[in-house]
């Protein structure tokens, strides 16, 4: 899911989905609009949880570690996330 800058994002990935565009001069159908709303609503809940990783700066900024550990510190933060969800 992408939202509408990445229009040419189809041509490489196949299962990449993105908002339909307006012509120039023309309108959108209903199911062109329902299908960016549904489209929109799935989006919001995943860019809320990337601000909130965000918070951690592991993501936010430059990593200057240990490549090798990257991904072990990656999933301990998404694990915090998802423990203070649930309680």
């Amino acid at each position: 899911m992408a939202d509408s800058g990445y229009q040419g994002l189809l041509d490489w990935h196949e299962n990449s989905r993105t908002p339909i565009k307006k012509p120039k001069g023309g309108e959108l159908t209903e199911e062109q609009k329902q299908f960016n709303k549904e489209l929109a609503k799935e989006r919001v809940v995943i860019e809320h949880i990337i601000r909130h990783l965000k918070i951690f700066r592991i993501l936010a900024e430059r990593y200057r570690n240990r490549r090798r550990r990257f991904m072990l510190r990656v999933n301990l933060i998404a694990g915090l996330y998802n423990y203070a969800l649930n309680h």
